[in-house]
């Protein structure tokens, strides 16, 4: 495919996922939202098989949008009673709202330009190629500055998510 090809796939995708990341946050119902979330994903998948990073992108489908996805809509079915009869989703800080996502994207921005204008891009165009036995290490490591440790928190924490979710709908 040729540069222009490239780009156009590419704003395309990027179209999308914004669209769909709007739309999922902006919802009043809370399925409709979690639709257009497993959309947000499907285009972040076709981003990386864009990109050529194929085992991303079928990663990015078979756990967020085949596993977590199921998960929400599950927890979402479990302890409410979605339907014509569910409450729409209301907030009273939407400027709150507002005003902190304009300043999050500025942060964003500004950390963005002035990473690029600094001499880190020298840094990392002279430095190794990153392999990914480096990146398994890196995620599964126990040493100094690796994820083993964080990544089985966040699993103890999904499952007690779970288990509190299945108490409260036993519950009612």
């Amino acid at each position: 495919m040729n540069v222009v090809g490239n780009s156009i796939v590419y704003c395309v995708i990027a179209l999308a996922i914004i669209v769909f990341s709007v739309l999922s946050v902006t919802s009043g119902k809370i399925l409709r939202a979690a639709t257009y979330l497993l959309f947000t994903l499907f285009s972040t998948a076709a981003l990386y098989f864009h990109l050529g990073y194929e085992f991303l992108g079928a990663v990015q489908i078979a756990v967020y949008a085949g596993g977590i996805l199921v998960l929400f809509v599950f927890s979402i079915l479990l302890t409410s009673k979605p339907g014509n009869n569910a409450e729409r989703l209301t907030s009273k800080r939407k400027t709150l709202g507002l005003i902190a996502a304009v300043a999050g994207a500025a942060v964003c921005t500004y950390a963005l330009f002035s990473y690029f204008s600094s001499e880190v891009v020298t840094l990392f165009s002279t430095a190794n190629t990153v392999t990914v036995e480096k990146i398994g290490e890196a995620l599964l490591g126990t040493e100094k500055f690796q994820y083993l440790l964080p990544f089985e928190a966040i699993s103890v924490l999904l499952l007690a998510c779970i288990i509190g979710g299945v108490t409260i709908a036993r519950k009612r």
